[in-house]
């Protein structure tokens, strides 16, 4: 099972993939909405599409992903 599939199965939906400063930013936003948030490395070898990150270089970014609060649930 991929990591994706995982997190799916899990309850987790994909949101997007930033660096900073937007990645604190969007995070900070889905937990002020009330959803948990988890950050994933970003692997662009496990997405399909093709992917072009400033520099080059994917070290630096990460996948949002959210659901709703166990509490909420």
């Amino acid at each position: 099972m991929t990591r994706k599939k995982e997190l799916t199965s899990r309850g987790w939906q994909r949101q997007a993939t930033y660096d900073e400063p937007r990645l604190s930013e969007m995070a900070e936003m889905y937990r002020e909405i009330g959803l948990e948030v988890h950050l994933e490395p970003f692997h662009p070898e496990d997405e399909s599409g093709l992917y072009r990150l400033p520099g080059g270089s994917s070290g630096s970014y990460k996948t949002i992903y959210t659901r709703k609060r166990e509490e909420a649930l």
